[in-house]
């Protein structure tokens, strides 16, 4: 395996505050974004139509975009799929039929093509059956994972540090997607999911090659680093090319797990190096001694 050169940083110059106060910074911040935006918007990130419930149709219309949400009465959403002359147009209204008539109504028609592709409809009702399964997921996949910590190494402070360095993956990419507009849907909790097993895969290697492995901690620290910085970026990597791609063709969907897992990923790192090793520092010649 190839791996990246990484500089051997000298963690002496460091105190385990300093080390862990930039981390805990960004996720201050990050838990400020959320819950204010629950406390003046009702939720903490944008709900997509599969929690928020709602109505999408893909149009095929010669009519302009910038006028495209001027042919409806209600409030609309209109993005390019990447394909001429074709829309999605999201709509917080359920009221399939009467979005449909509108649309066949009030926009041009480009050639012999129908106007209306496709349309689909979900009710609130379903769209916050859909919010309960969805955070019912990420708390099973969250405990488990904390779960499996803990029976790895039977030790608080090491264990710990797994949890809060995940707890902090998904809530600073969650405060992006606020910051952002990114809404939240059953694709990007998917994503949401994929980060956790991220966030486990590099802190288990720098736990386990600093507590089970012999040799000096910042030898091994730095052997970890090798090895879990090369697997880190190299996804980073090709989450970045898929969301690049994904905008560019017109795929929302992709293009928004391409860009979260990559905001996860760098937040991984800093989590992983910073934090979760200022706690096995303070564990390994402080903790222990206490």
């Amino acid at each position: 395996m190839a791996y990246f050169d990484v500089p051997e940083i000298d963690y002496t110059r460091y105190s385990n505050r300093q080390l862990a106060a930039v981390p805990l910074a960004v996720l201050a911040v990050a838990l400020l974004v959320l819950v204010g935006s629950f406390l003046v918007l009702g939720s903490p990130v944008p709900m997509g139509m599969d929690f928020a419930g709602g109505t999408e149709l893909t149009v095929q219309t010669s009519t302009p975009q910038d006028d495209i949400a001027a042919a409806f009465d209600a409030d609309a959403d209109v993005r390019s799929t990447g394909t001429d002359n074709q829309y999605v147009v999201q709509f917080s209204d359920s009221d399939l039929e009467s979005l449909r008539t509108q649309a066949e109504s009030g926009l041009e028609q480009d050639g012999s093509t129908d106007i209306v592709q496709s349309a689909s409809s979900m009710g609130a009702t379903f769209g916050q059956q859909n919010q309960q399964t969805a955070l019912f997921g990420l708390i099973v996949a969250f405990v488990g994972m904390s779960a499996i910590a803990f029976i790895l190494f039977r030790t608080f402070v090491p264990s710990i540090a797994i949890v809060i360095s995940a707890f902090s993956d998904l809530m600073i990419p969650l405060a992006f997607m606020r910051l952002t507009g990114i809404p939240l849907s059953l694709g990007t909790v998917a994503g949401l999911l994929m980060l956790i097993g991220y966030s486990v895969d590099s802190d288990i290697l720098l736990n386990n090659h600093i507590l089970r492995r012999g040799g000096d901690f910042y030898d091994s620290t730095h052997r970890a680093m090798r090895t879990g910085i090369t697997m880190t970026v190299t996804s980073m990597a090709a989450m970045l090319v898929m969301g690049v791609a994904a905008f560019v063709l017109g795929i929302d969907l992709l293009a928004s797990i391409g860009i979260i897992l990559f905001v996860g990923l760098a937040t991984d790192l800093m989590n992983t190096y910073m934090l979760n090793l200022s706690l096995l520092r303070w564990y390994k010649f402080e903790g222990v001694r206490s």
